[in-house]
């Protein structure tokens, strides 16, 4: 991480210093914010740090509980969201006490008793080369703290707003705040009050039953399996030999149990199938418990058993496959005369089984997408118009999750046929089949304004336009450090452009790098000059790195184009860390691994959320202009 560049302070360099003027919870309610969140969750808070880090930016976000959860609820990260979390800078901490998913085992009824089950298949969870972040297993609860610990050491230092919901939002002509959002208090002392805040955009991450969603007239449409389950949290002894590996267990005829091993070494939660529901009737009006959960999964894991000595949390839920008919408030009919100012994320758009494990990944998914385009928005970088692409690029997203949704569910609810010559079940085939998606790294936006055609693709095979930027090892030049490139790209709003140079080129006068360093800084057209405030530091919207080929040992920094090693903040301090090279002693060289032309090299230019938007030559600086022209505002120097 990079400190210091203003000054040295003392401390904690994650603490930023805190900016004056805004608001403590407990005080009285603003009358205007900028934007007006609903709903701590996961979607929800991954929206709220984004926004808290900028200053100039009133951000007010609500809950109807009185306080963060402390358990139960999802519990599982893929490594896409290992990745934007590593982004945020707590992809280490998160390493350290989450459980590592490394190993699924399958396990079916033994043919020689059916009452028993077996142990038919494992594999590796994650296929090696999809990402360099594990797959791990926490409690939602922790990831929240994440997220309220990174809004609490901004320069907001914002804090939710708990005991209030929104209860409606209306639109109308105000020039500033055109959302006016009625909220109900919910606290024991005020239970029933409404108030009334006017915001200058509202997003709506409260959840299936979203009021924010009813109020702009959206609903939810799909279908229901019919079928309860319970999920269990516990402490509980047990001779199942698998109970620290994610394991998929199906009986003769009783169902299905998930086993999912917890952080801490001995907790650990039950995915438990329960009984078929009627028509219209819901899993609540069984009236099932947690011994019923435990009962069940006892007669399914025979003949092993599970003793429960601390029952930590449990719920049942039915299971629902449905999606949004509205992202926004805008119709579609005037999508090209409006602009959004009320939008959906996370389960108030999307609803499916937790078998698939993805909900909490694909609503931190939506508001990752969402936060750097508002951002761009209020601080004048891009006009309204640019919030339209969130709807156009998530409502793909969340439909792949439905549709997979749909498929994952029929397949563990269906005893498997053996086929092959391994005889290998048919989930386990269909858990293999689907690594990529469970690992949260199938989404490809396709074009448009941000994502632009893959006509010089072959430059760079290893890096899809429209998927997540797959990072790979590099050597910093300046201090030798062996680290993953993908890692020096922090959740800060910014683009990056990184140059892959060439054989032979090693920064010189003349050299590709060096052409496109100097058309960067210092050509009227460059993006980087047209987008960036002249009170900016050069890097504040678009981040210009470079990958050279050369060991580190064959370079100076000294050498490297200007723009590489620009001078910034107050005290005009040198930045030390755009400059990398390929890691050969590791035998990890990033131009094989992503299939980056040797001959030619290229440019890749990356989104704020990590997706990958072009792959140019080297001297298509026409090209690139004219990309973030299309969507960034010319800025006065």
């Amino acid at each position: 991480m990079q400190f210091h560049l203003n000054g040295y302070h003392a401390g904690n360099p994650d603490i930023a210093i805190a900016d004056e003027g805004w608001r403590d919870p407990s005080g009285e309610l603003p009358q205007t914010v900028d934007v007006l969140i609903a709903g701590c969750g996961p979607a929800g808070l991954c929206l709220a740090a984004q926004l808290s880090r900028i200053a100039s930016i009133r951000t007010m976000i609500v809950e109807p509980k009185l306080g963060p959860i402390t358990k139960g609820q999802a519990d599982g990260l893929n490594v896409r969201s290992m990745e934007m979390l590593q982004a945020f800078g707590y992809g280490e901490k998160l390493k350290r006490e989450a459980v590592w998913v490394n190993e699924t085992t399958f396990w079916t009824p033994d043919p020689a008793n059916t009452s028993n089950i077996r142990r038919v298949g494992r594999v590796q969870d994650v296929a090696e080369g999809l990402s360099e972040m594990p797959h791990v297993l926490i409690s939602q609860a922790r990831v929240h703290d994440v997220y309220l610990e990174i809004m609490r050491n901004s320069p907001t230092r914002l804090q939710p707003d708990y005991g209030l919901e929104v209860v409606d939002v209306e639109v109308d002509d105000h020039p500033d705040f055109p959302v006016k959002a009625t909220l109900r208090r919910t606290d024991p002392e005020r239970e029933g009050k409404l108030e009334m805040i006017r915001a200058a955009y509202v997003v709506g991450c409260d959840g299936a039953r979203s009021n924010v969603r009813k109020a702009i007239g959206g609903s939810l449409h799909g279908d229901a399996a019919h079928q309860a389950w319970g999920v269990i949290d516990l402490l509980a002894v047990t001779n199942f030999p698998d109970i620290r590996m994610k394991s998929l267990i199906q009986s003769e005829n009783s169902g299905t149990v998930f086993v999912l091993p917890r952080e801490g070494g001995y907790l650990f939660r039950l995915y438990v199938e329960l009984d078929r529901l009627g028509e219209g009737e819901r899993a609540s009006d069984r009236g099932f418990g947690a011994e019923d959960t435990i009962a069940k999964a006892n007669h399914i894991l025979h003949p092993y058993s599970v003793e429960a000595k601390d029952v930590v949390w449990s719920s049942v839920y039915e299971i629902g496959h449905r999606l949004t008919d509205r992202f926004d408030d805008v119709p579609e009919a005037e999508v090209g005369t409006r602009n959004p100012r009320v939008i959906l994320a996370g389960d108030a758009c999307h609803t499916h089984s937790p078998k698939a494990g993805q909900g909490m990944n694909v609503s931190m998914g939506d508001t990752f997408n969402l936060g750097w385009k508002l951002i761009y928005v209020l601080t004048g970088r891009a006009s309204p118009e640019l919030l339209h692409s969130y709807t156009e690029e998530r409502r793909g997203a969340a439909q792949a999750l439905i549709d997979f949704d749909h498929k994952w569910s029929r397949i563990v609810g269906t005893k498997s046929e053996y086929e092959g010559e391994e005889g290998m079940p048919e989930f386990q085939r269909a858990f293999i089949a689907n690594g990529e998606f469970t690992a949260g790294l199938s989404v490809c936006y396709e074009p448009s304004e941000l994502i632009g055609s893959a006509k010089w693709q072959e430059l760079a095979k290893g890096f899809p336009v429209g998927k997540r930027f797959h990072s790979a090892p590099v050597i910093r030049l300046a201090d030798a450090k062996p680290m993953h490139i993908g890692h020096a790209f922090e959740a800060d709003n910014r683009w990056r452009i990184l140059a892959f140079a060439p054989q032979g080129d090693h920064g010189q006068t003349g050299g590709a790098i060096e052409k496109l360093s100097a058309f960067l800084e210092r050509a009227p057209q460059s993006p980087v000059l047209r987008h960036t405030f002249a009170a900016e530091d050069i890097d504040a919207v678009i981040d210009f790195r470079a990958v050279f080929q050369q060991g580190f040992r064959t370079l100076e920094y000294a050498q490297m184009p200007s723009l590489l090693r620009p001078s910034k903040g107050r005290l005009g301090l040198h930045d030390y860390e755009k400059v990398f090279c390929a890691d050969h002693a590791a035998g990890q060289d990033i131009f094989d691994m992503r299939e980056i032309d040797r001959t030619a090299g290229c440019l890749i230019v990356i989104r704020p959320d990590q997706h990958v938007a072009r792959v140019l030559p080297l001297d298509a600086v026409d090209e690139l202009s004219a990309f973030f022209e299309a969507f960034l505002k010319p800025q006065e120097r």
